[in-house]
């Protein structure tokens, strides 16, 4: 099984990491917790085993697709331990492994195919694609399967080989899945490594990596780089998003009020590019709060296997300290809760759906990604102003501007600083699509053709039209 399980001399016991159920804080399973100088043997094997894997597409298209089968056959064996160790609500682990089904499937029929140059020359000159080699994906906490499958599926559709390493937050969904994988995978074409610091510093470092792909906070990224820079390795990084939604005058509340929270809330607020900061008309924003704030209260809390539950916990105990101490430091500096605002009685790393207003503009849960189940509004009186706040931050990711009158909000949107801008939704995405940030919100492609593209790289052949 390609679960990345280190090679030891019998009657040795390997090292392992404790992995917490967030609905409890305590632990439940056990993970290996592998040492950095054992990535030496499993890149080695990768590099051996990309040599047949890159040669026969119609193989790997074939071995992919079986791929997106034994996921779906094992959906429910899967999403009861992603819940467990993630905290989602079961509905959307479900969601999040047919969602890693079906980018197995559509990156399997994707084909760069062979790009004729026409320039003029007596030459006839193309373009063929090749593999690059090994691949590194590190992969956050939020979304382990879907994330993984977003760095995996295009990689491995490319030729490529891939040493996945989850977070140590959730590396148990992602081994199973490695297991499922190896039914319809070759050996070592894709391998899981589980452990704690500086096994992910070390892997994004290696020598035999071609291409590093990261999804995670912006110092991490750049630490990244900084590792992947001392090798040829190519980089792509997702750094995060403070993704802004700017309601315009028109906007009919009510109306969009369920979109607008569910863009905020889903799985607790731990999306990278969920909605973090709404700017709302001053004669609407009264309105606009307490929409969003009788939503937040209303909206059941609990472990996600409960069937009632909507939203889970926070996934972990330095998270729910990070968003509780952006929380109080709002709360200190005048803002008031229109929902929420606290931490939830009991055990787990639960806090409250939280709407704030009267937040002060340059307050920390405005400026950076709060990353959890909190949620400022803040008011505007002239558009100019909304977007200019909208735009004022580090970050590039998503954007969304809310309205009835199409077309202007659409003239709006094409104003926002970020890679992807929504008109009343925000954070959908179609595989087809190209899914990039500007600024600090990271660097390269994913997603669609152009994800597999950045796994390839380009050979290009000449040949004279006469001998």
């Amino acid at each position: 099984m390609p679960t990345g399980r280190p090679r030891r001399a019998p009657g040795t016991r390997a090292a392992c990491f404790a992995v917490l159920d967030p609905a409890t804080g305590e632990p439940f399973e056990d993970a290996p917790d592998q040492r950095p100088e054992e990535l030496d043997a499993v890149v080695g094997r990768a590099h051996t085993a990309w040599h047949d894997w890159r040669t026969d597409r119609a193989a790997r298209t074939t071995a992919l697709l079986a791929a997106a089968d034994a996921v779906d056959t094992a959906a429910a064996e899967l999403a009861p331990l992603l819940t467990r160790e993630q905290g989602k609500p079961l509905a959307e682990s479900y969601a999040e492994i047919a969602r890693t089904a079906a980018r197995l499937r559509y990156f399997a029929e994707l084909d760069p195919g062979t790009q004729p140059i026409t320039d003029g020359r007596p030459v006839r000159s193309e373009i063929r694609w090749r593999s690059l080699g090994p691949v590194a994906a590190i992969v956050p906490w939020n979304f382990p399967l879907q994330l993984a499958s977003a760095k995996f599926a295009p990689a491995l559709a490319a030729g490529n080989t891939v040493v996945l390493k989850p977070s140590p937050y959730t590396p148990l969904a992602t081994r199973l899945l490695a297991s499922v994988l190896s039914a319809a995978l070759p050996e070592d074409v894709l391998t899981v490594v589980t452990g704690r610091e500086p096994l992910g510093a070390r892997l994004a470092s290696h020598p035999g990596i071609r291409h590093v792909t990261f999804t995670g906070s912006i110092p991490t990224g750049r630490a990244v780089a900084r590792g992947a820079a001392a090798t040829p390795a190519r980089v792509t990084l997702e750094l995060g998003g403070n993704d802004a939604a700017v309601l315009l005058d028109d906007v009919r509340v009510e109306r969009i009020a369920d979109r607008l929270f569910w863009a905020a809330f889903r799985n607790c607020g731990q999306v990278c590019m969920a909605v973090k900061r709404v700017y709302a008309p001053a004669r609407l924003h009264a309105q606009v709060v307490e929409a969003l704030a009788e939503r937040a209260r209303t909206t059941v809390v609990g472990a996600g296997l409960h069937p009632d539950s909507r939203l889970g916990p926070v996934n972990n105990a330095p998270q729910l300290a990070r968003v509780e101490h952006c929380t109080a430091q709002a709360l200190a500096e005048g803002a008031r809760a229109a929902a929420g605002g606290h931490r939830l009685d009991g055990p787990g790393y639960f806090f409250a759906p939280t709407v704030l207003t009267d937040v002060p503009p340059d307050s920390p849960v405005v400026r950076e990604e709060q990353f959890g189940p909190v949620l400022p509004v803040l008011p505007y009186r002239n558009l100019d102003e909304a977007v200019a706040a909208a735009n004022g931050t580090g970050f590039g990711l998503g954007g969304s501007v809310w309205g009835t009158d199409l077309d202007r909000a659409e003239a709006v949107a094409d104003r926002l600083e970020c890679g992807t801008a929504w008109i009343n939704h925000h954070a959908e995405l179609s595989l087809a699509q190209p899914f990039a940030g500007i600024k600090e919100s990271g660097v390269g492609v994913a997603g669609g053709p152009w994800g597999l593209y950045g796994n390839l790289t380009p050979f290009v052949v000449h040949r004279p039209e006469e001998p």
